[in-house]
């Protein structure tokens, strides 16, 4: 079996430790207190700062960025460390924004290589930030499943912002996943009303229930205000559920590493 160390930073940051490689989730290291336009009319104020200082991070082999047009997954202080990453992995629309990056439509495949350590393959998987028909106003959202040799539980996913739909539920059918980081918090604005724009604790849930994952961590539900869904609620849904789904779930305590068997 492989152990890995994964530290939340906040929000759907975290730093990744596999094998010597240090990979990074859509960077997000701004202070609390500003309020973040995200088009047509919605917004969110982040209430949480990181729990890592930026100073503190150490050099970041890869750069995971599930989309570059929300500043809740990347904003002013993670736009800073982009061009020193080794690498960045993200949607073909955000690597044409930003001028650099590897670019992935879903399913396509890169590859993570250096002496020494293992290979990481990481599979860009499907996500759909919103109700159906949303993809033009809420943008292109990819997740990364992570796979390497030694895993014994099954791959890494990384849901990325998205609610559950069919590509979703394909990455369950395609991949034995032993570790799952959700990114919940059932999203919603007001100028939208009731729809969801990330996964609720019940879609939670629902995915777990057929990927039976060993471990989930769930992520990005907190540190914002657009928001509607916290740990409790996630609780809440998991308790009682068959095979045990709900001693599952990982809780990360932010700014403290992690140590997980994959």
């Amino acid at each position: 079996m492989t152990q890995i160390r994964i530290t939340h930073v906040g929000g759907p940051t975290t730093l990744l430790e596999i094998g010597g490689w240090r990979i990074l989730t859509d960077p997000t290291f701004d202070p609390p207190g500003r309020r973040y336009a995200f088009g047509w009319g919605t917004s969110s104020r982040k209430t949480t700062g990181p729990a890592v200082p930026v100073s503190d991070l150490p050099p970041v082999d890869a750069v995971l960025l599930s989309h570059d047009h929300h500043g809740d997954n990347l904003d002013i202080a993670g736009r800073t460390l982009l061009p020193g990453a080794g690498t960045v992995i993200t949607t073909v629309a955000a690597a044409r924004r930003l001028g650099h990056g590897e670019g992935l439509r879903p399913w396509a495949t890169t590859e993570l290589r250096a002496t020494g350590r293992p290979t990481v393959t990481i599979t860009a998987t499907p996500a759909r930030h919103g109700p159906p028909l949303s993809r033009p106003i809420a943008g292109t959202v990819i997740g990364f499943l992570l796979q390497w040799p030694g895993q014994e539980r099954g791959a890494l996913w990384i849901s990325g912002d998205t609610v559950l739909f069919r590509g979703v539920r394909d990455v369950a059918r395609r991949f034995d996943i032993g570790t799952a980081v959700l990114h919940l918090g059932a999203v919603r604005f007001p100028i939208t009303g009731p729809l969801y724009y990330s996964m609720t604790a019940r879609q939670a849930m629902r995915v777990c229930r057929q990927i039976r994952p060993a471990t989930v961590i769930p992520v990005h539900y907190e540190g914002w205000q657009h928001f509607s869904q916290g740990r409790e609620a996630v609780e809440r849904q998991f308790a009682g559920e068959q095979d045990n789904l709900g001693e599952r779930l990982h809780w990360l305590t932010p700014g403290t590493p992690s140590e997980l068997t994959v």
